[in-house]
């Protein structure tokens, strides 16, 4: 019996009434839940189980154990209200939407270079590539490509491709169809405004950082 993860079928919700369904000591599992655990570079979400802060949420094969402060007093098969800071989920999913809009056109438009690292933070996303050369130079062409699809409002799909081993993907008509676990917008218009940052990570490594301007 694995966690019936609500952040997938509703990823809006902020709030839910769950069911402790394991306890070992300050570590508990649930039967249903909508905070997110660190998957795919894209950070935890920050929230409460009956009160109760959560510390870390790890994820194991199918299961979410999801750590909480010391004092607890949950007890398995009891029903707990568990929320989620919805500033900070709305803002990871706007950044990383971004990031997978990023990486997709750089894909695309740039003879698919290697991807060597993701990150996705409350500041900023990071995608990282094995890159010869300035990766800012191709900035101007990625920021206008990338600005006609959110200024475009299209509607983004994610659902399963496997639902039995949790293999989800997203996909945008006319654009792509990628594989991703992650939480997501409804359409693109909602990421707002980006800025692009270059970093280099040296040896034909290259960063691009991707900041949320509204």
């Amino acid at each position: 019996m694995s966690v019936k993860k609500l952040f997938w079928e509703n990823p809006y919700l902020t709030k839910i009434e769950a069911k402790v369904t394991s306890v070992n000591s300050n570590v508990i599992t649930l039967d249903q839940t909508i905070a997110f655990a660190f998957s795919g570079g894209q950070q935890s979400d920050s929230g409460t189980i009956g009160g109760f802060e959560i510390v870390e949420a790890k994820k194991e094969g199918k299961e979410i154990f999801y750590t909480i402060g010391d004092n607890h007093d949950l007890v398995p098969n009891q029903n707990v209200i568990v929320t989620i800071d919805w500033e900070k989920r709305y803002r990871l999913m706007k950044l990383h939407f971004s990031a997978e809009i990023i990486l997709e056109l750089v894909y695309q438009n740039y003879n698919h270079p290697d991807k060597i690292g993701a990150n996705i933070t409350f500041d900023k996303a990071r995608v990282d590539f094995f890159w010869e050369g300035r990766i800012s130079e191709i900035f101007p062409e990625l920021l206008n490509k990338a600005n006609n699809i959110i200024n475009s409002n299209l509607d983004i799909v994610s659902a399963f491709d496997d639902e039995e081993n949790e293999k989800r993907y997203w996909y945008i008509e006319g654009f792509a169809k990628v594989p991703c676990g992650g939480t997501h917008i409804r359409n693109t218009g909602e990421i707002g405004t980006i800025s692009l940052k270059r970093k280099n990570l040296g040896s034909g490594k290259e960063r691009i950082e991707i900041y949320l301007q509204s």
